[in-house]
């Protein structure tokens, strides 16, 4: 392997046949190339795919009620299904190991106010895991705390747009709001992935915003993030035990499809996890595709290398030469094109994508890379293709008689 006059001799090979180098080395980089290129492109699908998730929480099960349709255990249709702080309580009782975050949500539109200014904005009533809910991020000052919830505090965490349209400029931090005729303290200003219109809502302690409502117990729905660590099926046979135990305890029947309402981002997320196996596996085929043809190629190519040497393998042997000896230098030397070849097309594929970066948006794809470990496994599979594709054409050819390689046209 460190046999100076080998390499020489490897060294002087490739000098003296350029053509045959380059197209074999054109294989396996071009191979790489595709192969980096395909997969990158894969996962800008699946980044941009996974984005789409994130304007409230991933694992989100969200429940309303409405009104009855079906009469139900001697009760008549057209009633209307409220829910209160109890139903909120059983529900994440039902099966607290499933949960992760919960809020109940008062939801309403008030006129709020602050010196001149003045504008309706939703007025969400919830607890302090509603900024997990909702996917929310600090931008100044604190979310809503338990001891907010506890001592019914009038405080209010807005979001970046009601502090642009109210209070504009200066820290808003400390601020008084007068919210529907009730003067809350600015404590927090959040920003939110989903948009301007997630961010002209403002967030009370549910406690405070039922006891403006008359001292009321009444939520307007219930949102839970269920464990992450649950698989889609799992989180969509939990969101079905969660309407049928709400069912029966607001005396629904199980037929009726508008008096509770249980949306389960699971089942889209089963749906979404379908599409990108099936994105990774056409990707996939296609890049192993690939991979297979660069290895045919190489194949191709030192069958061919090994066939127009024949002559020279037949004077070597001649003068002397081993088998192994010369298995070993054609090995050699297609290890050597095959890894120069092989940091080529992985050079060239990664700044590539590089250079595609942000610029396919538009087209779904977002930020397209590929893992080293993965490159380094398809480019570990080339060099070990190559020396396998040298060494039988190699072997084949190191059995020949001297006398019959001198022949051989």
């Amino acid at each position: 392997m460190f046999d100076l006059d080998r390499w020489q001799e490897i060294f002087s090979s490739i000098r003296s046949n350029i053509l045959r180098t380059v197209l074999s080395g054109f294989t396996v980089a071009l191979g790489l190339y595709i192969f980096i290129v395909l997969f990158g492109i894969g996962n800008g699908l699946q980044n941009a795919f996974q984005q789409g998730f994130t304007r409230d929480a991933q694992n989100l099960i969200s429940i309303f009620t409405g009104r009855t349709n079906v009469a139900y255990g001697g009760l008549q249709a057209n009633r209307d299904i409220t829910l209160n702080n109890a139903d909120y309580d059983a529900i994440v009782g039902s099966q607290p190991e499933n949960v992760q975050y919960s809020t109940p949500r008062y939801s309403t539109n008030f006129l709020v106010k602050y010196g001149k200014e003045s504008g309706n904005y939703q007025i969400s009533g919830a607890n302090d895991e509603e900024s997990f809910i909702e996917n929310q991020k600090l931008m100044n000052g604190r979310f809503i705390s338990k001891r907010d919830i506890e001592n019914n505090q009038y405080v209010a965490v807005i979001g970046r747009m009601v502090q642009r349209d109210l209070i504009k400029n200066g820290d808003p931090i400390g601020k008084e709001l007068n919210i529907n005729g009730s003067i809350f303290k600015v404590i927090g200003v959040f920003a939110d992935d989903g948009g301007d219109w997630d961010e002209r809502m403002i967030s009370l302690p549910v406690s405070t915003l039922q006891q403006i409502k008359k001292g009321s117990d009444t939520i307007s729905s219930v949102y839970i993030a269920y464990n992450e660590n649950m698989k889609p099926e799992q989180a969509i046979e939990y969101g079905n035990h969660l309407e049928k135990e709400l069912k029966a305890r607001k005396k629904v029947s199980p037929d009726d499809e508008n008096a509770v309402i249980v949306n389960n981002k699971a089942k889209g997320l089963q749906d979404s996890f379908t599409f990108l196996f099936v994105i990774t596996m056409i990707v996939g085929f296609i890049g192993l595709g690939t991979l297979l043809a660069g290895i045919i190629g190489i194949s191709n190519i030192m069958v061919y290398i090994v066939k127009e040497r024949t002559k020279e393998i037949g004077v070597r042997k001649a003068i002397g030469a081993k088998p192994r000896s010369i298995v070993g230098l054609i090995m050699q030397e297609s290890i050597v094109i095959t890894v120069v070849s092989g940091f080529i097309g992985v050079g060239i594929g990664v700044l590539t994508l590089k250079l595609i970066g942000s610029s396919l948006e538009k087209y779904f794809i977002k930020d397209p890379s590929v893992g080293w470990g993965l490159i380094f496994a398809a480019f570990i599979c080339l060099v070990i293709s190559g020396l396998i594709a040298g060494f039988i054409p190699a072997y084949r050819a190191s059995r020949i008689r001297p006398i019959e390689a001198l022949r051989t046209e």
